[in-house]
């Protein structure tokens, strides 16, 4: 190995040692904090309580009000993208031609570039106002349009992720299946989705990780009330909203409320966790290998 390789070989090395320390040193100040946290806080109250008004005179710590609002939003932006970005990933690596592939693909990367404030303020004066012409009840602010902008955000995301796993199953499945006399349609959902499930779904659980962790879409456009409720026509607040809020500088350091977003922070990050690890074990358990 000569000197360039080595030299290589020790930046790339440092980059990922440096990556490994980062993640620990966020965790460490997460686990530092909540720990401080829960010695005020006893973590069944934390966990069952179904209030959370920590800024407020008479305090109460459940998380359950922000984690349900958290789901409500992903759920919807979920329903929203799986169906359009799987039809979209089919629909290139089966009927569209390649010239066409090359232009629809990068349209819909600038999706993904949008920045999400922008996306934010979209669901606010536009989506907002035209869903309240098709349901009078709507409130103002509330999950049902975030989580429907935050769906359009993910669609590249998922369609991107299974347009690629079906372009790595081999032809000879799909011509087989032509062989046999199947049309483009069942030869999509019969056979190119099924041997491509392992990495579909890893979109999936990538874009719902996604979702679960936007913060500028709800903060603007789903209010700011936390409530424990799954009906998406109310104000409700997500736990990256109430981080927002907090981070804002109204509250002073070192102080139990201030202490209340590293302990939100850190059931995020553990509902994250839980999600990229079924997404590995996922990709590694129903993986086909072809030769």
């Amino acid at each position: 190995m000569n000197l360039k390789e080595k030299i290589i070989e020790k930046l790339l090395f440092a980059c990922s040692l440096l990556t490994i320390l980062t993640t620990l040193g966020i965790i460490v100040v997460l686990l530092y904090e909540s720990i401080l946290f829960f010695k005020e806080v006893p973590i069944f109250d934390f966990l069952t309580d179904t209030e959370w008004t920590p800024l407020f005179e008479q305090k109460r710590f459940g998380i359950l009000p922000l984690i349900s609002g958290t789901l409500l939003t992903s759920l919807i932006a979920i329903v929203v993208a799986v169906p359009v970005g799987l039809t979209i990933a089919v629909y290139l690596n089966e009927y569209a031609n390649q010239k066409l592939t090359v232009a629809i693909k990068p349209v819909l990367e600038i999706l993904a570039a949008v920045p999400t404030v922008v996306y934010g303020f979209f669901a606010l004066t536009f989506v907002t106002p035209l869903l309240q012409k098709l349901i009078p009840g709507l409130a103002g602010f509330n999950a049902l349009s975030p989580g429907i902008v935050m769906g359009i955000m993910i669609i590249p995301y998922i369609s991107s992720l299974s347009e690629d796993a079906l372009r790595a199953v081999p032809k000879s499945l799909r011509e087989a299946a032509y062989g046999m006399g199947s049309t483009r349609l069942q030869t999509a959902f019969k056979v190119m989705i099924p041997a491509a499930f392992s990495g579909i779904a890893v979109s999936v659980i990538l874009a719902i990780s996604r979702a679960i962790g936007e913060t500028m879409i709800v903060a603007i456009a789903a209010g700011q009330q936390p409530r424990l409720t799954f009906n998406p026509m109310v104000p409700i607040e997500t736990i990256t909203t109430y981080i927002v809020q907090v981070s804002l500088g109204d509250v002073p350091h070192d102080s139990l409320e201030y202490r209340t977003i590293f302990a939100a922070g850190i059931t995020l990050f553990i509902l994250t966790f839980i999600l990229n690890n079924i997404s590995f074990w996922v990709k590694s358990k129903f993986q086909e290998k072809y030769e």
